[in-house]
């Protein structure tokens, strides 16, 4: 990774010089109230040379468990790098934080609009300043997701395969699945990809809900890879994962065959067997109750937590073939 640290890094309007710690501004528009809007990015800079690593989160912002994971590195000082420059933006999507809504006010989704424009949306002029004046400076990019619509996602990296860095760096960080998964159109991963930057998306969790199991993952795993860059202090201990992740090649959705009541009663994570319970669909009267097995053997890797679902409605994310180590 590249050794910017004897430079002074120019960002958003910005100098920030090594050792230094700095508040700057992500600003594009303010509120329809004319009330200004402040996105603060957090930099702290080391007077030793060594890579630039830059955490996001809220990119839909309702997805407040990657804000607290971002949130954890600030205010416990694992931001402040042994050596190089850690740069953390912990709400990107200000608007929908805000207005407690995964999408902007004009309903663009921010993940589908990259590498935006200058003169487009107001989520297009957020995308296109993220990518042209903060990613350019990072070497190495990790982005804080959670599953939505009441689905709960279990601690996950996602990238493309066939990236043995990525692997690596995947190992390093200790989730206990990654799941390999294409670049979707316009979505910030796909751009960092074209830009050069490698880029580690965390999943976990659900939206508008903070869990503690995931925000850990996401903490620990953040500092098991600045350990591994050579960043992390030693007041700060990077504990080992508990067990190995596990690589998934492919994996389904299963659907809900009736509409109603739902409950799931097999735990995140679990690994099932074909035709295992999963859990049940229920009529609101008594006299329906529909028990759902699993169609394949596998690992779980999402969970539907809504009370209520219609046909059709993903369920369970299942793991179909897993890589061999």
């Amino acid at each position: 990774m590249a050794d910017k640290q004897s430079e002074v890094l120019h960002i958003l309007g910005e100098q920030v010089k090594p050792g230094e710690s700095k508040e700057v501004s992500f600003d594009v528009a303010n509120l329809h109230t004319s009330s200004p809007v402040h996105i603060p990015v957090i930099i702290e800079r080391s007077k030793k040379p060594g890579p630039t690593v830059l955490f996001t989160a809220g990119i839909h912002g309702d997805e407040v468990n990657g804000v607290e994971i971002v949130r954890q590195l600030i205010a416990k000082g694992i931001n402040k790098p042994k050596c190089g420059t850690i740069i953390c933006m912990s709400v990107i999507n200000i608007f929908g934080f805000i207005n407690l809504k995964r999408e902007f006010p004009d309903g663009r989704d921010l993940n589908r609009v990259f590498p935006g424009s200058p003169s487009g949306s107001l989520a297009a002029r957020v995308a296109h300043k993220l990518v042209t004046e903060v990613v350019p400076h990072a070497d190495l990019i990790i982005d804080f997701h959670t599953g939505g619509s009441g689905r709960f996602n279990a601690p996950q990296l996602r990238y493309a395969k066939d990236n043995k860095d990525m692997d690596i760096l995947a190992k390093v960080f200790g989730a206990p699945f990654v799941l390999y998964s294409k670049n979707l159109s316009k979505s910030f991963r796909k751009t960092c990809n074209k830009l050069g930057k490698p880029i580690l998306l965390f999943e976990g969790g659900k939206s508008f809900h903070i869990d503690d199991v995931v925000t850990n993952s996401g903490v620990n795993g953040s500092k098991r890879v600045l350990k591994h860059l050579g960043m992390l202090k030693t007041i700060y201990k990077a504990t080992k994962p508990k067990k190995e992740c596990v690589f998934i090649n492919d994996s389904r959705w299963q659907r809900a065959k009736y509409s109603g009541m739902f409950k799931a009663s097999v735990p995140i994570g679990a690994y099932v067997q074909k035709d295992d319970m999963l859990g049940n669909i229920t009529d609101p009267y008594g006299k329906f109750n529909f028990f759902v097995r699993a169609s394949n053997t596998g690992f779980i890797i999402n969970v539907n937590e809504s009370p209520i679902v219609y046909q059709g409605d993903a369920l369970f994310h299942i793991s179909t073939k897993l890589k061999r180590q």
